[in-house]
């Protein structure tokens, strides 16, 4: 994965075309990049994303921002009780709890 000002961008290769081809996948807006080198695909994944701010800046409009830390989550009443009364048994608050968790599992899959 490639980070640049916050946007992560993930690459794949196409081996039709031999080509990278790359997409910023932490927002809803459609970035998307291309190179035939690492050196090209970085250069390039950095110009799409400065494109996508100007193009914000021209339009007028706040360009999209690589997610604010903040969330809605519905979960059924029976899991949030036990989300409750772990974190109690931990000493934590129920957000803290959440975020390990998020973390703990979110490491086991070497994200």
């Amino acid at each position: 994965m490639m980070n640049y000002k916050g946007y992560i961008g993930k690459v794949e290769f196409d081996d039709e075309q031999h080509i990278f081809t790359g997409e910023v996948i932490n927002t809803r807006a459609v970035i998307t990049f291309q190179g035939s080198s690492v050196e090209e695909l970085e250069r390039e994944f950095r110009n799409s994303v400065d494109d996508y701010i100007e193009w914000c800046k021209e339009d007028g409009v706040e360009p999209e921002k690589p997610y604010s830390g903040r969330f809605n989550v519905r979960i059924y009443p029976q899991l949030h009780q036990r989300a409750a009364v772990g974190a109690k048994m931990l000493g934590i608050s129920l957000n803290s709890f959440l975020i390990k968790s998020l973390e703990d599992e979110l490491n086991l899959m070497h994200i």
